[in-house]
C-alpha cells in the first residue's frame, strides 16, 4: 500500500521504462481534465506499441488503433459527444458506495471533458475486425462438423444460443486488454487518459466522422494529453468485498 510520502511523490512525475508496475496502477487515475498542449507522434506510438503486446483471441491481432489529432476531424466528433453525455448527465446516478458529492465531482470533470472536447490532443480509437477470421472458421466445414458432433445436440444448441454473446465478447477480450496496457503506459510516461465508451450509443456517427468501415467494430475512444490534475492513490473498494471462494 501507498505510504504518503509514496503519493506525495507520484502526484506529478511519470517513471519512465523502468516503471513500478504496482505503483502505476494504483496510482493511474482517470484524467479528463487534459491540456491543449500537443502530444508527440512518437510518444502515442509507444501507447499503441503497448497495446499490441496484450494479448487476442486466437492471437489474431485483428485490431486498429485510430489516432486523431486533426483539430477539423476533433470538431467533428466534439458535437455528438456532447449529445452523448448531455444524455448520460440526464440519466446517470451514483453507483452503490460511491457518495453525492464524490459523483457530483466526476460529473464535473466529465462535463469539462465534454465541453473542451476539441481541445483533446490526441484521441486513440481501438477498432477491431474478426470478420476475416471468423469466416476462415465457419468455412471450415469439416472441422466445424467434427467439432459440433462431438459436443453433442444438447451442447450444440447451447453453443449455438451463446454463439453471438460469446463471439462480441471475444473481441472486447481482444481490445480492452490492449486498452489498459495503453493507459498504464500513459501513467508510466506521465499522460493522463481514461477509457471512455458513450460513443457507442452514437457509434454510427462517430464511424462516418473517422471514415470506419461499417463492417469494423469500435469499443472506445481514450483520450490523451498532458493531465491538468495531479495522479495519485486511487480509490477502489477493498479487495476482501469483491472475493468469493469456489462457488457464489
Amino acid at each position: 500500500m501507498l505510504t504518503a510520502v509514496d503519493a506525495t511523490r507520484t502526484e506529478l512525475t511519470s517513471f519512465g521504462a523502468d516503471a513500478p508496475i504496482l505503483e502505476v496502477m494504483s496510482t493511474m487515475r482517470a484524467m479528463r481534465r487534459l491540456r491543449p498542449d500537443p502530444v508527440e507522434p512518437e510518444l502515442l506510438s509507444r501507447l499503441v506499441q503497448a497495446a499490441t503486446w496484450a494479448p487476442t483471441a486466437s492471437n489474431t491481432q485483428a485490431y486498429t488503433f485510430l489516432i486523431v489529432t486533426d483539430r477539423s476531424r476533433m470538431r467533428a466528433l466534439a458535437d455528438p459527444w456532447m449529445a452523448c453525455w448531455k444524455f448520460y448527465e440526464h440519466t446517470g446516478v451514483p453507483p452503490e458506495g460511491m457518495t453525492r458529492d464524490a459523483f457530483d465531482r466526476e460529473l464535473a470533470a466529465s462535463r469539462f471533458q465534454a465541453e473542451h472536447f476539441d481541445q483533446i490532443p490526441a484521441l486513440i480509437v481501438p477498432c477491431y475486425d474478426m470478420g476475416p477470421w471468423q469466416r476462415q472458421v465457419t468455412f471450415n466445414v469439416r472441422g466445424v462438423a467434427r467439432g459440433l458432433a462431438g459436443l453433442g445436440w444438447r451442447r450444440t444448441a447451447s453453443l449455438i444460443r451463446n454463439s453471438s454473446r460469446s463471439v462480441s465478447i471475444s473481441e472486447a477480450g481482444s481490445v480492452f486488454p490492449g486498452a489498459q496496457n495503453m493507459l498504464l503506459c500513459a501513467r508510466a510516461l506521465g499522460l493522463g487518459a481514461v477509457i471512455t465508451t458513450w460513443h457507442l450509443c452514437l457509434e454510427q456517427e462517430f464511424k462516418v466522422a473517422l471514415n470506419i468501415p461499417r463492417r469494423v467494430k469500435t469499443f472506445a475512444l481514450i483520450p490523451v494529453g498532458w493531465p491538468r490534475g495531479r495522479f495519485g492513490p486511487v480509490r477502489r473498494r477493498p479487495a476482501a468485498d469483491v472475493i468469493r471462494y469456489d462457488s457464489w
